[in-house]
């Protein structure tokens, strides 16, 4: 689809990137000083300068041209891409204010492996290995996890970032994660419950008791995102492309890894009962 795209060439919007496909200019290659759509000089001189840019660019492997000239709700475009330099990022944490709240997990993942990093364990080894990769995909990561990362680390993630919340929120589908999976009909199977309130607690509870189960639990929920980032991420892409010149090049679904920790039942239910006038009045749902 990259190839297929001119919306990120300045002063070029859905409607002339439309009337570039229609008049059979599907790609950067199609581009030509014959172009039958009527132009100015100087415009065409602007977009054979920028397709030009956008070759190299794609050449040299560097997402951030495409991250920063695409709107926010089009970063899916490049996604294929640079697939192989994407990981999927979320992060859990004692609230949603960075000052005054820590990180307690977070999950990576990227195609091929699972990383976890837990709070007093490994953490501090996230900065370097966010580090290996290019391109991360996240769902509401520009305003919550990323610069939640940035203030507690003290680092700043100059990756091009795919926040799937602005690409999902193009197609109709709003709300948080968790109520995009279910207007997409993904199921969390036992972890259907489980929301952002009730991995605090999970965190609390394996601090306050050492309960291992609850910890678990915790790094299982926070798996599970990092694993349906990936899948809603080929779901959009495929929805997207599907209106475009790219609309036989669809990606198949991802062939997703089991997630290598359980989920205790006995330990959800537990903390619901302990936590039930919370639940009620839980802002996370």
């Amino acid at each position: 689809m990259l190839k297929n795209t001119f919306i990120h060439i300045p002063g070029i919007g859905p409607k002339t990137e439309q009337r570039f496909w229609d008049s059979g200019i599907h790609s950067w290659d199609d581009f030509t000083q014959n172009c039958p759509v009527r132009l100015s000089q100087s415009k065409m001189d602007i977009i054979t300068s920028y397709l030009e840019e956008s070759k190299q660019n794609l050449k040299s492997y560097n997402p951030n041209y495409f991250s920063d000239l695409l709107p926010a709700n089009q970063h899916g475009r490049f996604f294929p891409e640079f697939r192989n330099s994407t990981v999927y990022l979320d992060i859990e944490t004692t609230g949603l204010e960075s000052w005054g709240n820590i990180i307690t997990t977070i999950a990576l993942y990227d195609s091929d492996s699972i990383t976890y990093y837990i709070n007093g364990q490994n953490l501090d080894d996230f900065p370097d290995d966010i580090g290996k990769y290019k391109v991360i995909v996240t769902y509401n990561g520009k305003t919550f996890d990323v610069p939640f990362i940035e203030r507690y680390f003290g680092i700043k993630l100059d990756h091009a970032h795919i926040d799937l919340r602005y690409i999902l929120g193009s197609l109709g589908y709003r709300g948080g994660l968790k109520s995009c999976e279910i207007q997409l009909g993904i199921d969390r199977g036992d972890l259907a419950g489980v929301d952002g309130f009730f991995a605090v607690l999970l965190w609390y509870d394996y601090k306050r008791t050492g309960n291992q189960r609850a910890l678990e639990t915790l790094l299982a929920y926070n798996i599970q995102d990092v694993l349906t980032l990936e899948n809603l991420m080929v779901i959009a892409y495929n929805m997207k492309i599907n209106a475009t010149p790219s609309y036989r090049n669809l990606l198949p679904a991802p062939v997703l890894p089991e997630i290598p920790f359980e989920v205790d039942l006995k330990t959800l239910d537990r903390i619901k009962r302990e936590n039930i006038f919370g639940f009620q009045n839980s802002l996370y749902y």
